[in-house]
Formats: C-alpha cells, sequence, structure tokens
C-alpha cells in the first residue's frame, strides 16, 4: 500500500499532463486545504441546483435551505466517523486526530447513511415527503460526489493499484523516495466521471419520474453498480474482516434497489407525486379564496 504523502508530481501520460499542485492554498494570514475548498464548491453546487429544482418535486427553497442546516453537518460528521471506526488504527494512539478533517479521511458511503438519516428526520418535524426530498438530493448528491473526488486528486489518494503496462488512462505519481514514477489507475477519475454520467441521466429521467422514491432508489443502483467494480481496483479501501466494506455495501444496495424498481416497474403504484398533491391542494386553496370572495353579501343601500 502506498503513502499519499510520499508522492508530488502527478502526470496523465494520455494527455501529455505533468503538474505537482499544491495540498494547500496559503494566503499568508491563513492556508487553505484544497480537498475541503473542493468538498464545499461541490455542497454549494448541489444546493444550488437543488433550489432551482426544488419547485418540481413540490418543495419551497426554504425547505432545502432549512433542510441543509440540518443535515449537511450530519453527513460530514458520519462520513468521518464512518472513516475513522473502519480505519481505527490510524488513530486509536491519538483519538484527537478524528477532528482533523481537513487531512482527509472522509467515507462517502457514511455521507450517505447520514444524509438519509437526517432527511427523514427532517421531513418528519417539516411534515414534507421524504421521498420527494431524496430524490432531489440524490440527483444533487451526485454533482457533489463528481465534484469533491477531486478532493482526493489535490491529496494523492483514493488511487488504485499500480499499474506496469501501458494501460492508456493510467496516472503517474512521482515517488520522492525512489525518484521515480509510479503508474495506477486514477479511481477518483473513473468515479468522478461515472458519478457526472449519472448525474445527468438522472436528471433527465426525473422529468419523467412516476413515483416518489424513483430517482433515490435510481441513484442508489447506479452509484452502487460503480462503487462495486470501482472498490475492486482501490489499494486503500476499508475492510471488515476480508471483505471490502464499500463494496460490499455497494453491491448489496445496487442489487436491493434494483430488485425495488423492478417490482415497482411491475406493479405501478396509483399513488400521485408529491408535487402534484401539492399543486392540487393549491389549485384548491385557490379556488375556495374565490368562492369565498364570490359569496360575501353585498352591501345595501339604506
Amino acid at each position: 500500500m502506498y503513502n499519499p504523502s510520499d508522492y508530488s508530481t502527478i502526470s496523465f501520460p494520455w494527455l501529455g499532463i505533468e503538474i505537482n499542485p499544491n495540498r494547500i492554498i496559503d494566503l499568508g494570514f491563513m492556508q487553505i486545504r484544497w480537498y475541503g475548498l473542493i468538498i464545499a464548491v461541490g455542497l454549494m453546487l448541489a444546493v444550488i441546483y437543488s433550489l432551482r429544482r426544488s419547485k418540481q418535486f413540490g418543495l419551497t427553497q426554504d425547505d432545502i435551505l432549512d433542510g441543509v442546516l440540518w443535515i449537511v453537518p450530519v453527513a460530514i460528521i458520519c462520513a468521518r466517523l464512518y472513516y475513522c471506526i473502519f480505519s481505527w488504527e490510524i488513530y486509536a494512539a491519538d483519538p484527537v486526530s478524528i477532528l482533523h478533517i481537513w487531512e482527509g479521511g472522509l467515507a462517502i458511503y457514511g455521507g450517505v447513511i447520514g444524509a438519509a438519516v437526517g432527511i427523514v428526520v427532517y421531513c418528519k418535524i417539516k411534515k414534507i415527503s421524504t421521498l420527494a426530498v431524496l430524490d432531489l438530493v440524490a440527483i444533487a448528491f451526485l454533482i457533489g460526489q463528481f465534484i469533491g473526488r477531486w478532493g482526493n486528486f489535490f491529496n494523492r489518494e483514493a488511487f488504485g493499484s499500480e499499474i506496469t503496462g501501458n494501460f492508456f488512462m493510467r496516472m503517474g505519481l512521482f515517488n520522492d523516495y525512489t525518484q521515480k514514477f509510479q503508474y495506477f489507475h486514477p479511481t477518483f477519475l473513473y468515479e468522478s466521471l461515472w458519478n457526472l454520467m449519472g448525474f445527468v441521466l438522472l436528471h433527465f429521467l426525473s422529468k419523467k419520474r412516476k413515483y416518489d422514491g424513483q430517482m433515490a432508489l435510481s441513484y442508489v443502483a447506479w452509484y452502487g453498480l460503480g462503487r462495486t467494480l470501482i472498490e475492486g481496483l482501490r489499494t486503500d479501501s476499508l475492510y471488515w474482516g476480508p471483505f471490502r466494506v464499500s463494496q460490499l455495501l455497494a453491491a448489496v444496495s445496487c442489487f436491493a434497489a434494483l430488485g425495488i424498481l423492478a417490482y415497482r416497474w411491475l406493479k405501478p403504484s396509483t399513488k400521485s407525486l408529491f408535487v402534484d398533491v401539492v399543486a392540487a391542494q393549491a389549485e384548491e386553496g385557490s379556488k375556495e379564496s374565490v368562492e369565498d370572495t364570490q359569496e360575501e353579501p353585498e352591501e345595501t343601500e339604506e
């Protein structure tokens, strides 16, 4: 297994690119890590997307903004805990280092689980459709994942196994100790591109969705399939006994989601989408308002 801190220059021979990006932006009075900045940008764009499409899911922009304040902290905490629990040997000697989130070490599945739990609780409190929120958030989440993976690029982490041949997508890392390039599968890039394709696919499919929860299930199936394949190439996987935790979880969740999607396709529900229910309630309320106005007695002259 390689140590990301041992490497400096990054090369993509198939693109003719060779760069040595800093891990930190030094502003003099403060330092900003590219890892954290890129994740923040991904989150911001995911929120903007959700705000722009909220009405199409029967939600308001306030629903989204309030949800961000509730859900994002829970997702980040769970992403960190998931990583630390399955990498406890790194933190056992210094548990306080668990708080050093800027150094990397966020497990996306922990974030997904945390976000899902946060959404369920939030929707119960706000009395809005959990499945409608999950549908919108699932699509937006792919934006954050697509962009966030580039934080791994700057940290020289989340790369795959070493390549000895001339595989066209290989990525070179210059080893500062051996003073030689080593070549790896750029699994962070594979997953980033997979998430981008998933976002485009789900964005357009969501406009023809048949029931609430369809996009969330599609996300689980799509991401689970990609992660199952890509995780097998990585050398920094989190393990539970002989199993790669994320690969096992991805495979199980993918098959489960596909099974539910197939069942819903064979036995379609007659229940209306939440957005249609909200629209119907708004129209009914508008009609009642008009009728009340029309029924007001006219003033008579004395």
